[in-house]
């Protein structure tokens, strides 16, 4: 009856040393004594899952051992390139990887994709050999996984954990935790958030006051200055710099990821709430923003008013876009289905000048004022298509790509004028790209933004010309302000 127990106790063993890998981590793998409690009620509840699955106890600890190696490795990737471990967030994109595969596994090289697919076929052997079911080991194991669930209840509600992580700091508790307590602990917490959301309704100090009869705000992929990127003054890009000069505010854009999550800018823009009033959201605001509709820019600007308008060449069920959006306040979505798919010669994604051609005949189409945000894709890596990852290929590649941004800014500034109607522009980019050995983690992250006003001739209004370092969320309020005179808050 008790055979499982050699098993179950390396697994105990194993599954400490497994999560000591993880990144960030203290030295001689010391975790908290609490997280470390909880990792093996939760280790518990795995095997005893497994051992039911199966009834065999070298199937339930090679299982749990192996999930827990995948979850730490995949952690580690994911830290070694966009300086962030795991986050239950990333569950959330589990179905994403699978309808969009190109995203996730397109890295990889053929020799790397080889050897997992071989790596599969060996665990389903292995394992199919392993399986011998017992009905005294699935009942064990049920008894297993049902006593470490109640352990880690009642670790709760006695209050063994009420004062770990009630403020966001992922990198001192993932160090201190451990990948999977952090997890659970992340989770939990952003649960409790959701019901004490306390963003509130936007407030308005009186109608504002339209300037513009355009508004157009480009949130272009992985543009960043390569002057600072690889610190080479002879990669400036023309139209960021003219754009600079020409603005009436400019700056860095304050972003907080790195190499990706786009949806934490785009949030931070669009809803203007800055990540410090989101709690344990902020690492994805786009799984609650349906509740934040009423911040949203087309529902402040007033959709009585203004025709708003979303443009964004790929899937709109990617961060639930296609849900989101029109409770933004967005009367229209041009998606992926609107546009021609990209020559072999082009690339893998639609280009940015296809888009920045989209918004203008959007631009020139509509009769109301019009509010068009526009989100591109040309830039998204790898910049090395053919397995090679030499660090000065992919710049090449991504030097290659930035400059179409650059050109696409070029495009809209030359555009919009031609138009001769009172309007805006911002043009900024998303996050910088992570390319090892030339763009890794660990320093800024800041990325370029401008502000860009016309009158009603089409001619660049001359303004100040005020340099401003601004979060997304403030940038917002800026462009608001930029509009209506502040109007509205």
């Amino acid at each position: 009856m008790f055979e499982y127990v050699p098993a179950l106790s390396e697994t105990l063993i194993g599954s400490v040393l497994v999560d000591g890998l993880a990144h960030p981590r203290r030295k001689f793998f010391l975790r908290s004594p609490r997280t470390i409690w909880l990792l093996l009620c939760l280790t518990l509840v795995l095997f005893g899952f497994f051992l039911a699955l199966s009834g065999n106890s070298a199937f339930a600890a090679i299982s749990t051992l192996a999930l827990h190696l995948l979850a730490v490795l995949a952690s580690n990737a994911k830290n070694r390139m966009l300086g962030e471990p795991l986050l239950f967030t990333d569950l959330a994109l589990v179905g994403a990887m699978f309808r969009h595969p190109q995203f996730y596994f397109s890295v990889l090289t053929v020799f790397q994709k080889s050897i997992g697919i071989a790596a599969l076929i060996a665990v389903v052997l292995v394992l199919g050999w392993l399986i011998r079911p017992s009905w005294s080991m699935v009942s064990a194991g049920a008894m297993l996984a049902g006593g470490g669930l109640v352990l880690t209840d009642l670790s709760f509600r006695l209050g063994l954990y009420r004062n770990l992580v009630r403020q966001p700091d992922l990198e001192t508790h993932a160090r201190a935790f451990g990948l999977v307590p952090s997890l659970l602990l992340y989770w939990l917490r952003w649960r409790e958030s959701l019901a004490d959301n306390r963003t509130g309704a936007p407030t308005s100090s009186g109608a504002p006051r339209e300037e513009s009869a355009l508004i157009v705000v480009v949130q272009c992929e992985s543009y960043a200055d390569p002057v600072e990127l690889f610190d080479d003054p002879a990669q400036a890009l023309p139209s960021l710099e003219a754009s600079r000069a020409d603005a009436v505010q400019w700056g860095n854009l304050l972003v907080s990821g790195f190499g990706a999550y786009t949806m934490r800018t785009e949030y931070g823009v669009l809803y203007g709430l800055d990540e410090n009033a989101l709690g344990f959201r902020l690492y994805d605001p786009y799984m609650t923003a349906i509740g934040d509709a009423a911040h949203a820019l087309p529902n402040k600007l007033g959709k009585e008013t203004w025709h708003s308008v979303f443009v964004h060449p790929h899937d709109m069920r990617f961060y639930n876009r296609a849900r989101i959006m029109p409770s933004a306040g967005f009367a229209e979505l041009v998606s992926e289905d609107e546009f021609a798919p990209p020559s072999a010669s082009e690339g893998r994604y639609v280009t940015d000048a296809a888009v920045a051609q989209k918004i203008l005949d959007h631009a020139s189409a509509i009769d109301a004022p019009a509010f068009i945000y526009a989100v591109t894709i040309e830039n998204h890596g790898p910049w090395a298509p053919h397995g090679d990852s030499g660090s000065d290929h992919m710049v090449e590649n991504y030097l290659r790509m930035v400059r179409a941004g650059d050109d696409m800014l070029r495009a809209l500034r030359e555009g919009i004028a031609s138009l001769e109607k009172p309007a805006i522009l911002v043009f900024f980019g998303d996050h910088r790209p992570s390319i090892p050995g030339a763009s890794v983690p660990g320093g800024e992250r800041h990325t370029p933004y401008v502000m860009i006003q016309f009158d009603e001739k089409g001619q660049i209004i001359a303004g100040e010309n005020r340099r401003a370092d601004l979060t997304p969320a403030q940038l917002h309020h800026a462009l608001l302000a930029l509009n209506g005179r502040g109007a509205t808050n």
